[in-house]
């Protein structure tokens, strides 16, 4: 049995639900359909799982086939390829909504830090604002300027012990005003992810 009239034939039992019929054209067709879904596809395991699926449905629907519309191997073949690319385009969809939704949360985390950042900074403004002027222009100087209590002191005309005592017992007021605020003193953005 070979050529197109013997495939038609084949469909015909295939409709009639011979399984002979369906084993004889998978071995006719098989292989052309898998090195076309292999092709679309390059993985193997895809490509098989297509052609799976042609010969699915020409075992549930043979009656899709039109002889007179073309030879049974171009219509699996048109079969196939339309599968395959399918199937494509379906993996490209998901991996773009993957990314975008990677996007989205990636940019709610930043925004979320931002929000944080300010909030965090606004009780911090006020915590200090809380000190009196002194400590407040040590402490500014020391741990917002980057200056060391020598250049603390410097700055302020004051000896150096008297900047060490102004850094320290404002922080020590700083500390307290801090916990009040409810802010965590060991919190940090990158800490809390």
């Amino acid at each position: 049995m070979g050529g197109k009239g013997s495939d038609s034939v084949l469909v015909v039992a295939v409709a009639r639900r011979d399984q002979t019929a369906l084993a004889e054209l998978y071995r006719r067709h098989g292989g052309s359909l898998f090195c076309a879904a292999l092709r679309v596809l390059s993985v193997r395991q895809l490509a098989e799982e297509v052609v799976q699926d042609i010969f699915v449905q020409l075992w549930r629907s043979p009656e899709r086939f039109e002889p007179a519309r073309g030879s049974l191997r171009a219509f699996l073949l048109a079969q196939c390829h339309g599968r395959a690319v399918d199937i494509v385009r379906s993996e490209s969809a998901r991996r773009r909504r993957e990314e975008s939704t990677a996007h989205r949360a990636e940019a709610h985390d930043v925004v979320e830090d931002e929000v944080l950042d300010f909030v965090v900074g606004e009780k911090l403004r006020q915590a200090v604002g809380t000190l009196c002027r002194a400590e407040r222009e040590a402490i500014t100087l020391a741990y917002f300027g980057g200056h060391s209590y020598v250049d603390v002191a410097s700055l302020l005309g004051i000896p150096e012990g008297t900047a060490k005592s102004r850094i320290r017992s404002g922080l020590a007021r700083l500390r307290v005003a801090v916990a009040e605020a409810g802010i965590d003193p060991l919190m940090s953005n990158a800490g809390s992810r």
